[in-house]
């Protein structure tokens, strides 16, 4: 049974792990191993995870099935002040990939964008990356690009894209 729940600061070592599995296969063909090893720090250290929490409002969610934790999700309701829902980060284990779970994870976040009032969900992703025919197949566009300096002379190079709900 796939279950979905909302993490709290005893997960955030599990969040890690997932990331430190997912971002090696996902960014290995975009990013300089050096860039992926300071993003993930930057990103997945525990202090960085509790920052997102406690000062950036951002909430975390799990997918699970038979009770092992496959993938994660972060979101801000209402970002910048407006009735949207900023997807941050969706990352499914390797191996769980094709099982819909990413899907899952976004539809649960669109229940709850839908239950604040937040009629759009907004990402940003990777311009190299294979996941925006995945957002494009269920019905995001792209609304935007950005480059984001992130520190150490690393970029984000991203699409911005957006879904109503």
């Amino acid at each position: 049974m796939t279950e979905v729940i909302q993490a709290d600061s005893t997960h955030f070592s599990t969040i890690r792990n997932i990331a430190l599995q997912t971002w090696p296969p996902t960014f290995g063909d975009i990013l300089s191993g050096a860039q992926i090893e300071y993003m993930l720090e930057m990103m997945y250290s525990i202090p960085a995870l509790q920052e997102q929490v406690n000062q950036k409002g951002h909430t975390f969610i799990l997918v699970s099935e038979e009770e092992a934790f496959l993938g994660f999700a972060s979101y801000e309701l209402n970002y910048q002040g407006q009735p949207k829902t900023k997807i941050h980060k969706i990352y499914v284990l390797p191996a769980a990939h094709g099982k819909g779970l990413g899907k899952v994870l976004i539809d649960h976040i669109r229940e709850v964008a839908l239950a604040h009032c937040n009629p759009t969900l907004t990402l940003n992703v990777n311009r190299y990356n294979r996941a925006v025919q995945f957002y494009e197949r269920i019905g995001f566009t792209m609304v935007g690009k950005e480059d984001i300096s992130i520190g150490n002379g690393y970029l984000m190079e991203d699409y911005i894209m957006e879904k109503t709900l």
